[in-house]
């Protein structure tokens, strides 16, 4: 690979079209909203594709999404506003907050488990969908935050500590159904649900109007869609999509179970904007929803020392942050942040180019991950192959 030196130069709009065009034409991906902002100015926005292929209906820019773990940033920020106002402590140990849940390693000893170990996904936890088939999340019959419609938390957080945790917490890095023991810390530390906390702390400061655990306006959510052997598929009523050495679960439907357990992991919807909208406003600084310092503290690694299972990345408080672009094969600046959705989605923000980048798509796993999240954001670097 070779990399010019100036990303946004003045054909890298022709360059993402070319990346999005051939991805719907092979069917690899249905749909997708996709935003290019550079020092707050949105220099690119396009929807492309079909918001649902079986009605011909075309994608708009407004258009929802199940943001799946796009919802963990967001959580991430609503917790350390809570930080900020005291209502949470870094170290305070989960059970502070939800006496109940009590994880125990292998050798029957029960550690203390800390609001900064949910957070930067050093508790020890897991997701089933990372173990293979069988493993003893899925034995368990614990849900990742996508499935089972009408599962409660009190008996998922059962669930999840019946199961001995990997490691001694901050022991090592696992991604995991952490923050959706956060979002009943959260909840449970101020007597608000968790959807409140994320509409009161985040959602309404930063004009996130649709934006929610519900779905705000149905006629502009979008069909899911996943990876198939001939290319996308329309999810069923319940749809495992293979990934590593296991599987993911999905069930679309569960989005609409108002009895579905509030998953800070992955429970909620929102657009392409307003993903945008949270990005800027953490890049710039927080305002209205955190100060500055709290910001610094969300983007550093917090994880100096341990491997996540992605080469040259990091891990912050709520997505992984760029150490070593080399390791990492991207033309990403040192100090990049970013994560995605099992939906379909990725997204990144370079501070040092004040880069912001969404892009959702309707079509699980392609969207968020593979050859055409790496090919847009090469397009987007003027990276050629």
């Amino acid at each position: 690979m070779s990399a010019t030196a100036t990303p946004l130069d003045r054909s890298f709009a022709r360059r993402i079209d070319q990346v999005v065009d051939r991805a719907i034409e092979e069917r690899r991906i249905v749909g997708t909203v996709i935003l290019v902002a550079r020092r707050g100015e949105l220099l690119y926005g396009r929807a492309a594709g079909l918001a649902d292929r079986e009605s011909n209906k075309p994608m708009q820019q407004d258009a929802i999404f199940r943001l799946a773990s796009v919802t963990k940033p967001i959580v991430a920020t609503a917790a350390l506003a809570l930080v900020e106002a005291g209502v949470l402590g870094l170290a305070d140990p989960v059970t502070k907050f939800i006496p109940e849940f009590r994880p125990k390693l292998a050798d029957g000893s029960e550690p203390v488990l800390t609001i900064g170990h949910l957070l930067t996904h050093t508790a020890g936890l897991d997701y089933g969908f990372r173990q293979p088939a069988g493993g003893p999340y899925q034995r368990a019959g614990i849900s990742d935050g996508l499935d089972q419609p009408g599962l409660s938390m009190a008996e998922n957080l059962s669930r999840i500590a019946s199961v001995p945790l990997s490691f001694p917490p901050g022991a090592g890095w696992s991604y995991s159904v952490a923050m959706d023991v956060l979002g009943e810390a959260m909840a449970r530390a101020t007597g608000e649900t968790l959807p409140d906390l994320a509409d009161r702390l985040i959602a309404r400061p930063l004009d996130m109007s649709d934006t929610a655990f519900t779905v705000r306006d149905r006629a502009r959510l979008v069909t899911p869609y996943a990876d198939g052997p001939s290319g996308a598929v329309a999810m069923g009523e319940h749809h495992l999509v293979p990934f590593g050495d296991g599987a993911i679960s999905f069930t679309p439907g569960r989005t609409d179970d108002a009895a579905s357990f509030a998953s800070g992991g992955t429970g909620m919807n929102g657009t392409a904007g307003d993903v945008l909208r949270l990005l800027e406003a953490l890049r710039l600084g927080g305002a209205p929803v955190i100060h500055p310092e709290t910001v610094a503290l969300m983007t550093l690694d917090a994880i100096p020392g341990l491997e996540t299972t992605m080469p040259g990345w990091g891990w912050g408080l709520g997505f992984s942050v760029l150490r070593d672009p080399i390791a990492a094969s991207t033309p990403q600046t040192a100090g990049t942040w970013r994560w995605g959705g099992v939906y379909g989605h990725s997204w990144f923000v370079d501070p040092t180019l004040d880069l912001t980048v969404v892009a959702l798509t309707n079509t699980a796993i392609a969207g968020m991950t593979g050859a055409f999240p790496d090919a847009l954001r090469d397009a987007i670097y003027g990276r050629q192959a």
